[in-house]
């Protein structure tokens, strides 16, 4: 039995998708706000669990209330089009 990857048990999880750039965007809005985080893909080989799979984010426990959070508010006040993450 093929094993699928489970991400760094001392590790949080605090996002997941099914989409990696979604997850890449998390993880840089975590950056910004000075949490280290880790992206994970559990995508299985389509010929042992097919439609198995997605991202996840990953974060130290100590963190991972903040970065609840950090996401929470992004979702809430999304950066307009063509605005990079609310960057001036």
């Amino acid at each position: 039995m093929t094993k699928l990857p489970q991400g760094d048990p001392e590790l949080v999880k605090v996002f997941d998708t099914h989409q990696e750039s979604e997850a890449m965007v998390v993880q840089s809005l975590l950056s910004s706000a000075g949490i280290e985080s880790i992206i994970i893909n559990l995508e299985a080989p389509q010929d042992l669990l097919p439609g198995v799979g997605g991202v996840i984010v990953q974060v130290n426990p100590a963190q991972a209330e903040e970065a609840r959070r950090v996401i929470e508010d992004y979702k809430s006040n999304p950066a307009p089009e063509g605005d990079e993450m609310g960057a001036a």
